[in-house]
């Protein structure tokens, strides 16, 4: 089965859309952890028991497992999580970006090493640095489009002169005549001719709820995965409002350090677990107000 199937699955079942961010700190572990040497993967497992029921996915971030040396606990994590709770999908936050055999090199890593669903992808080198992973039927490939961070706007808000396709295509609103900034020429190729897979994705941040308000109509039902809720300040009806599908669905609403480190104490995991209920039933409140509206 595919990641997009398997996502649309979790968010009908579960009826969230929580992605739980597994951003592991020892500096942040209860003390009882501390003399572990597995003591990432015994935190992100408890995590991971504790909030399967309210999530859609879980998005590990590689860099905090490889700081630590712990990329054989990451790869024990993936493995407990398709077994334990196999409904719901795992996305490798790796932010990878490169052309050719490095890139298919990273395209093992990620699919064959790791065994993850789907992985996050910078698109900034073009399409030869996505193609690869495209190679994996029925995996995921989330593409940076709006970032949450303050300095996203940097790079993917320029003003780029319209392609070849849209002068081709005879469009005449006044929209479509202007150059488009960075992020809307991301979505919009995402959403045409890069997705030869069926199984692409965009990562636009919760901090920006007009970008993403205008990915959700240039990338249709695509599947969004948006961080920035939680620590970030993200508002929780503007992301839904904003992005949230006809049917209520279709975002991948990322929280991690709100959810991880909700208590430092031996009861971090009911704490977590806490955390990611009130969560997701903000998501659900707010995609019940948005139908309510007419939304």
């Amino acid at each position: 089965m595919s990641f997009v199937f398997n996502l649309r699955a979790a968010w009908r079942d579960a009826d969230s859309m929580l992605c739980v961010g597994l951003d592991p700190d020892p500096a942040r572990f209860p003390a009882a952890l501390a003399p572990r040497e597995d003591a990432i993967f015994e935190f992100c497992r408890a995590i991971v028991d504790a909030t399967a029921g309210y999530a859609c996915a879980f998005k590990p971030q590689i860099a905090y497992f490889a700081s630590q040396r712990a990329e054989d606990q990451l790869e024990a994590l993936v493995g407990y999580i398709h077994e334990r709770h196999p409904g719901v999908p795992v996305i490798l936050d790796a932010k990878r970006g490169d052309i050719g055999s490095t890139a298919e090199h990273y395209a093992r890593e990620v699919f064959e090493r790791y065994r993850a669903d789907a992985v996050t992808v910078s698109p900034y080198m073009g399409f030869d640095s996505i193609e690869p992973y495209l190679a994996y039927p029925g995996r995921g490939v989330i593409l940076l489009c709006r970032t949450s961070n303050p300095g996203g706007g940097d790079l993917q808000s320029l003003r780029v002169a319209r392609d070849d396709d849209v002068a081709a295509s005879g469009a005449r609103d006044a929209i479509a005549a202007e150059p488009e900034r960075l992020f809307e020429r991301v979505a919009r190729l995402a959403a045409g001719p890069w997705n030869r897979s069926g199984e692409l994705g965009l990562v636009v941040g919760a901090t920006f709820p007009r970008e993403l308000r205008r990915v959700r109509e240039l990338a249709g039902e695509m599947p969004l995965l948006v961080p920035g809720v939680g620590a970030q300040g993200g508002d929780i009806e503007s992301v839904v409002d904003a992005g949230a599908t006809s049917e209520g669905a279709g975002m991948m609403v990322n929280s991690s350090r709100a959810i991880l480190y909700a208590s430092g104490g031996e009861d971090f995991a009911a704490a977590a677990g806490e955390a990611a209920r009130a969560t997701r039933d903000a998501l659900r409140a707010a995609v019940a107000k948005k139908r309510a509206a007419g939304g």
